[in-house]
């Protein structure tokens, strides 16, 4: 019986010994995606994984234009504190770590870019602009440029402002910008000085929306490596020591086994969700959805799917910086194409509505990042098609009140007949109306044959005199 045991107590060390030795690297994909609640999500759970799994290191294969400074400042910490080392490559070929990109780039242990890639811009708003409130003046502007020439790109903007103009305390600077500028750079520099990376250029890329590609990355000290691809990453990452904590560990990634992290079925969709495009775009639908619903009346697939796209837009308003004074006007823009439907006033409700909606929509997400606001190229073919059907509904109603009922008192009232019978003045008789037989008295005496018209409509009986050709 002991030797039994002993067997099963050897096998059971070998096991798990062999077990400990496995090591693993870790890696998780952000492919062209934004920082955001459930992005934020996805990369701190990966790191808890590998911390709870001992991983050798995990992988964060980077492709993004930016995001959500909450969410980054969340990534950010987790990393930072993490007890496994981070390394970020920014990867394929193509890709780039943009705007919150750079911060999650800064904070990891080590910081690989493959060829043909590029890290920034940081800048937390967008150049040439006074602060959030003016975005919305700034997009109307722009729209009703004429093509001729006068409309800039972004780059073009960039170039015509000096780094100087750009500064804290120039005098292009509202109090608002300068407390949000001076906050990233003071975020940025306090993690470049504790991973060791160049300070100088971290507040460049906040400052003057400093840009640079992978090779300048590696001459100014911005990342530690240039890995053509991940087999070459593991290759290169074999050996190196990072400093977790109060101790140097050095990595042994030669022989380690690769374990990919996806997103789940639920982040995946949330991740769709939790864009602003996609958010107005449900909300629109909604709307158009519930508004079916109330002009056909009856509980029908219409009212339902409209149901369903309101509650998916408020869940994506809900992981996205929604302005409720955006989302009022939007409401109110179109809550006046619906009262224009109803009761026309001569196309100013769909005017006040158009606006509504246009300068709700441009208003509806807080934020700095051009791609976590609501696309213009969809803000207005969306109020221009709603515009479009309230005009559409109000000619219809117009259409209906003009058109002759065909149907009730209103149908009858000026309708011909034949009398199929000899009909008194004062007497009942029958005639033949709208291919049925009615009980009718007539105004004159009416031969059996001779064609009436119908003057008035009694319950079931119908007052006719002859017609004259």
């Amino acid at each position: 019986m002991k030797k039994i045991i002993f067997i099963f107590a050897a096998i059971w060390l070998a096991f798990f010994s062999s077990r400990g030795y496995a090591k693993t690297i870790q890696m998780i994909q952000l492919d062209d995606d934004t920082i955001n609640p459930i992005t934020a999500e996805y990369i701190i759970g990966a790191v808890e994984r590998a911390e709870n799994e001992r991983a050798e290191c995990l992988i964060i294969k980077l492709d993004t234009p930016g995001g959500l400074l909450n969410s980054t400042r969340k990534i950010v910490k987790t990393i930072m504190a993490a007890d496994v080392p981070v390394v970020v490559y920014i990867a394929p070929g193509g890709s780039r770590a943009g705007s919150a990109g750079v911060f999650i780039t800064y904070a990891s242990h080590i910081a690989a870019m493959a060829p043909s890639t590029n890290i920034g811009a940081a800048h937390p708003v967008q150049l040439g602009q006074k602060g959030r409130e003016t975005n919305m003046w700034d997009a109307l502007k722009e729209f009703f440029k004429k093509d001729n020439g006068e409309r800039a790109t972004e780059n073009e903007k960039d170039t015509r402002t000096s780094p100087e103009e750009r500064a804290p305390g120039s005098e292009n600077k509202d109090p608002m910008e300068d407390k949000i500028l001076n906050d990233t750079v003071a975020f940025i520099k306090s993690i470049a000085e504790k991973r060791g990376r160049n300070e100088e250029w971290a507040v460049a890329s906040v400052k003057d929306s400093d840009s640079i590609t992978e090779q300048e990355a590696l001459d100014k000290g911005v990342i530690n490596m240039i890995a053509d691809n991940d087999r070459d990453l593991i290759r290169k990452l074999d050996g190196m020591t990072v400093h977790i904590g109060d101790e140097d560990r050095v990595l042994a990634t030669k022989d380690a086994v690769m374990e990919r992290i996806v997103m789940d079925g639920r982040q995946q969709l949330f991740n769709i969700l939790a864009n602003p495009n996609v958010a107005y775009i449900l909300m629109i639908l909604g709307f158009y959805g519930l508004l079916y619903e109330v002009t056909h009346p009856g509980i029908g697939v219409p009212g339902i799917a409209g149901l369903i796209f309101l509650i998916l837009a408020f869940f994506s308003m809900q992981t996205l910086p929604t302005n409720y004074a955006g989302l009022a006007l939007v409401v109110l823009g179109l809550s006046l194409f619906v009262a224009e439907a109803m009761v026309p006033g001569l196309g100013l409700l769909t005017l006040g509505g158009l606006v509504s909606l246009i300068l709700g929509s441009l208003l509806l997400f807080n934020s700095t990042e051009p791609m976590m606001r609501v696309s213009l190229s969809i803000i207005l073919p969306v109020a221009l098609t709603t515009a479009a059907i309230t005009i559409f509904l109000i000619k219809a109603v117009f259409s209906a009140h003009r058109r002759k009922a065909v149907s009730g008192r209103e149908g009858l009232v000026g309708s011909s007949g034949e009398a199929r019978a000899d009909i008194l003045k004062g007497q009942e008789g029958r005639v033949f109306v709208h291919g049925e037989i009615w009980t009718a008295v007539a105004q004159e005496d009416v031969a059996s044959g001779e064609k009436i018209v119908v003057t008035d409509v009694d319950g079931l009986i119908l007052t006719v005199k002859k017609r004259t050709e």
